[in-house]
């Protein structure tokens, strides 16, 4: 059976300084940290044997698989699938210590924290997801691919492939800042799960961070 990684990275810090929950809008680029991350993270994977490179669609991921694709001679391909999640809060400013979550005009859309009801199915994500990553698995086969995404649809990824219930607490999320969350397959049954932080001496310097509002 063909030994096959798929890296799945979350995109670097974002530009962001009003501070809003940014989702799916266009025109959210990588911060000049976020830049040195992303070269950190093509960095960490000089040594792998990375045949195939895809993104989101969205500007930051795209700049966050520039470095490796470049390394690795390859160009970027675009798969709907890794893109953030759709969420109601889009555009605003939105945190969990600002009062929003209490603010009884929001009561209706945080009704349901499993589904969720503010956003995209969890189990819709999961699925989108996993089917990119078999597809990068499959492009790859024998070798590795790295996947870039945002951190949501990448920890849902991981919850369910672990077969854990998919709804969970934001703030117990392990996918910092350009990290790579590694699926090691054999043939085409996921072995084991890795994770890694390349950039890990950038992200203590990070405003997102610190407020934990990057996607």
């Amino acid at each position: 059976m063909s030994k096959t990684v798929v890296h799945v990275l979350r995109h670097g810090e974002v530009y962001n300084p009003d501070q809003i929950l940014y989702g799916r809008l266009p025109g959210f680029r990588l911060s000049e940290l976020g830049v040195q991350m992303a070269k950190a993270a093509a960095e960490g994977l000089a040594e792998r044997e990375v045949v195939h490179v895809v993104a989101s669609p969205l500007e930051r991921a795209q700049q966050t698989a520039e470095p490796i694709a470049a390394q690795f001679g390859l160009p970027v391909g675009v798969d709907e699938r890794l893109i953030e999640s759709a969420n109601w809060f889009e555009g605003k400013k939105v945190s969990p210590g600002d009062g929003s979550f209490r603010d009884p005009r929001n009561w209706w859309v945080l009704r349901d924290p499993v589904t969720p009801s503010w956003g995209e199915a969890y189990r819709v994500i999961a699925e989108r997801m996993f089917a990119a990553v078999h597809a990068a698995r499959v492009a790859a086969e024998g070798r590795e691919a790295v996947l870039v995404s945002h951190q949501l649809p990448i920890w849902t990824l991981r919850r369910h492939v672990e077969r854990k219930r998919l709804w969970h607490d934001p703030r117990k999320r392990q996918c910092g800042l350009a990290s790579l969350t590694s699926f090691h397959f054999d043939g085409a049954k996921v072995a084991g799960i890795g994770y890694s932080e390349p950039a890990a001496h950038l992200i203590a310097l990070s405003a997102t961070a610190r407020t934990a509002k990057g996607a």
